[in-house]
């Protein structure tokens, strides 16, 4: 087993960010996020990748901040979170702007930070044994990576106030109910269904989803004769491009359209 602290891999479009460090169930450290930062921006970087999957090795997809670092660091804890948070968001920034679909592929305890970066992507698939919990209130801190921008534009002001402030555990079932998720499978069916669904996005139209994406992500930001713009100028650019083209006469002629990403 390959010991890096992220195994990245890239094949058929899909570009692959796995969490290893699963003795500690993945709790991210300062080679962790490091990692994690240089291999989101190979894959942001990489024309080649269409669409990133991000999941864990071991019984979950991530635990969180390594919170034996944090005990360890005593005093000097204040620093240590610095190290992490800098490049930890770094990341985060750069997966949530490429212009490319983001999936996570979620099982066993997706707690903390692993939490923040499940709601970060542009689709979840969880499996059944999935365990949630924003357990930043656990130790006595706030959230980072982006939980407290994401997790009330998914639920509502009111439930990430319960979610971040009790810090409760939910299953899968109550995830999907919540819309943190958009699919729960069966442990045994998740990596397979992961790579169907990572498929079927790297086959679909590259341009067309980066503009979905970058409309989807920062429609609050504006009123509604701004976003109406934005629409406007996105549709006409990907009206310029070949995938617009070739979706158009595969509509008329009846046929899957094969999409280049051009």
């Amino acid at each position: 087993m390959d010991d890096s602290p992220i195994i990245f891999a890239r094949a058929e479009g899909i570009a692959s960010i796995r969490f290893n460090r699963p003795h500690v169930l993945n709790a991210l450290d300062e080679a962790m996020v490091a990692a994690l930062r240089a291999a989101v921006e190979t894959a942001a970087r990489d024309e080649r990748v269409r669409v990133v999957v991000i999941s864990g090795e071991g019984r979950g997809f991530m635990a969180g901040g390594d919170v034996g670092r944090f005990h360890a660091a005593g005093p000097e804890a204040p620093a240590l979170v610095r190290q992490l948070i800098e490049p930890f968001h770094e990341a985060v920034v750069r997966l949530a702007e490429m212009p490319k679909p983001v999936v996570a592929s979620l099982h066993g305890p997706v707690a903390g930070a692993g939490l923040s970066i499940a709601l970060l992507a542009d689709l979840a698939i969880a499996a059944d044994d999935a365990q949630f919990t924003l357990a930043y209130a656990r130790i006595g801190t706030s959230p980072d990576g982006s939980a407290t921008w994401s997790l009330p534009r998914v639920v509502g002001l009111r439930k990430a106030l319960e979610l971040a402030l009790l810090a409760d555990t939910i299953d899968a079932a109550e995830a999907l109910r919540l819309n943190l998720v958009n699919r729960v499978v069966p442990r045994e069916r998740l990596e397979a269904e992961t790579e169907a669904l990572a498929t079927r996005l790297a086959a679909g139209p590259a341009l067309a989803y980066g503009r979905i994406k970058r409309l989807m992500r920062t429609s609050l930001d504006r009123d509604l004769p701004a976003q109406l713009a934005e629409e406007a100028s996105a549709f006409a650019a990907c009206a310029a491009s070949a995938d617009f083209a070739e979706g158009v006469s595969a509509f008329v002629g009846k046929r899957p359209p094969r999409f280049t990403g051009r």
